[in-house]
């Protein structure tokens, strides 16, 4: 797979190291040439100097054969320009976009060419309630702009899924139970998983769908 990456800070350094050490192409765009003079980075990794918000720039690094884009800069402004660039002057498949201030986050969804925003302050919060909240729903990640999202709830004593099988259980059509860990164990949910206490369910589900997958997990 070979990954685009916008930014060449801190995250989007970390996330081209983290990514060729997996055996996947990487280039990097970075618009100030002393950032590439200092960057120690894998080797293997491609750079390109320029501004990432210049149509000229995204294609002289080819960013058209970029399977993913990520907009990685500290300017939200910026991140995206670049995710609209991407996905409509050069098709990527798709693009990820770093969200860094929280009041920005409605603008990143499939308008601006957003397939998956990451707001790391949202994302901490979620982990924070995810780890010390029993029988409530817990948002960690969206994609679609919003429209989907990955959430998760750790079932209470009385919530109503437990000791029942998915397969008897009134899913929505717009919701699937993605995996179950129990007891640090990822279990792969299969028609006749029994759900018990302590279960951490994690659930893709649509904005229409979260409320019901809430009252089916929970009951609130």
């Amino acid at each position: 797979m070979r990954v685009g990456i916008a930014g060449a800070g801190a995250v989007g350094l970390f996330i081209a190291d983290d990514l060729r050490a997996t055996g996947h192409e990487v280039l990097i765009i970075e618009q100030q040439p002393g950032v590439l003079e200092r960057a120690d980075t894998a080797e293997g990794i491609e750079w390109y100097v320029g501004d990432a918000c210049e149509v000229s720039t995204l294609k002289d690094a080819g960013v058209d054969r970029c399977d993913v884009m990520v907009a990685a800069t500290g300017d939200d402004e910026d991140n995206l320009v670049v995710s609209l660039l991407a996905k409509t002057e050069f098709a990527v498949p798709r693009v990820i976009a770093r969200v860094n201030n929280p009041k920005n986050e409605w603008l990143f969804n499939e308008n601006w060419g957003v397939d998956l925003s990451v707001s790391t302050p949202h994302l901490l919060t979620a982990l924070v309630e995810e780890a010390v909240q029993v029988g409530r729903l817990v948002r960690l990640l969206q994609f679609e702009g919003g429209n989907a999202r990955l959430v998760e709830a750790t079932l209470a004593e009385d919530s109503p899924v437990v000791d029942k099988a998915i397969a008897d259980l009134d899913i929505p059509r717009d919701a699937t139970i993605v995996a179950v860990v129990r007891e640090e164990h990822v279990v792969m949910p299969r028609g006749d998983t029994v759900f018990e206490a302590g279960d951490e369910v994690l659930a893709m589900v649509t904005d229409e769908a979260e409320g019901e997958v809430r009252q089916l997990l929970t009951g609130a």
